[in-house]
């Protein structure tokens, strides 16, 4: 697509408080700490995508803020399932709420009858077509994709380009998440029986440092390069202003932002624990998205995927192959 200038997209994983800790009983309290990133959003004119879980479809407090944006047009609602604690319940594990089963790691059925619910949910919550989707714990398959293209779902940004969870367990029995690592840093389709799924996917930059680096990097038994996300952690306001600046040298069309709901929220994520914490993360925000609006547009997913459909681009599908192998149909 060749856009004259690229889009910003902000997605929310919009769920339960400090899902790290695998409580019992998931809170939402940090649906209460929203409403100031939302209005930070719309200083800068950026449209956030939210994308909720079920505990959030079913908080008051979400549904109103919620409301309020489809309203008055600054942001979107997507769908991101937990498949330890969507319905319909069927446990894989001893105990699911402990384990975060991965949704690919359920029978194919039940995958779908947990996407039918919490789609049904939401667009009933919402009085609006859900169209944009992000995995739980970025789990994604070809099968997940299909489920989505038959529920009419549009975009997906379930994708982190050079990054694998294999090593990130499941339920016991499985084999790990997702392996990403050799699936494009580029929009690319998900095809079957003639329908497309437009898969965005997250800004991850495969990051090379200087010579001396990798080679300490090396010493230390860590990879000679680093990834940077466009994600904050406190730390990374610099990595995040890298990110954009490559992004515009290679005329890329879009970057991705990430965040958690739960990470806007003093003690909501092992990350920001503090309201001092909290207040950095803003600074580092205002000064990201100071400088993204200089050079970037906001936009929300479903509205990058309508565009992307109406360019004159040829359609580019992704299949990842087996034992590692993958490429393009």
């Amino acid at each position: 697509m060749n856009a004259q200038v690229p889009a910003f997209q902000i997605t929310i994983d919009t769920e339960g408080d400090n899902a790290w800790l695998r409580p019992s009983t998931g809170e939402t309290r940090n649906a209460e700490y929203l409403s100031r990133f939302q209005y930070l959003c719309e200083c800068y004119g950026f449209r956030p995508t939210y994308l909720v879980n079920w505990e959030m479809a079913n908080s008051p407090a979400f549904q109103e803020l919620g409301r309020d944006i489809l309203q008055r047009g600054v942001g979107e609602i997507g769908m991101h399932l937990h498949a330890w604690d969507s319905p319909p319940l069927r446990p894989l594990t001893a105990d699911d709420a402990v384990q975060h089963p991965y949704l690919i790691e359920f029978p194919e059925q039940v995958m779908r009858d947990k996407v039918a619910c919490l789609t049904d949910r939401l667009e009933a919550v919402f009085g609006t077509k859900m169209l944009s989707h992000r995995a739980g714990r970025w789990a994604f398959n070809e099968t997940y994709a299909r489920i989505l293209m038959d529920h009419g779902y549009q975009a997906d940004c379930s994708v982190t380009p050079h990054r694998s969870w294999k090593s990130v367990p499941g339920a016991a029995t499985g084999s790990g998440g997702s392996d990403y690592t050799d699936f494009p840093d580029r929009p690319f389709w998900w095809h079957e029986d003639g329908s497309r799924l437009l898969e965005i996917p997250v800004s991850i930059l495969r990051y090379a440092p200087t010579t001396i680096v990798r080679g300490v990097r090396r010493l230390l038994g860590r990879p000679g390069h680093r990834l940077l996300w466009l994600r904050p952690n406190g730390r990374n306001l610099g990595d995040m202003l890298f990110i954009l600046e490559s992004a515009l040298q290679e005329k890329r069309d879009y970057v991705q932002f990430v965040l958690h709901s739960s990470e806007l929220m003093p003690g909501g994520s092992p990350t920001f624990t503090t309201a001092e914490q909290i207040e950095t993360l803003y600074r580092d925000l205002e000064t990201l998205f100071d400088v993204a609006a200089r050079n970037f547009a906001g936009g929300t997913l479903a509205e990058y995927a309508r565009t992307w459909r109406s360019s004159d681009i040829p359609g580019r599908s992704f299949r990842p192959g087996r034992a590692g192998q993958a490429g393009f149909a």
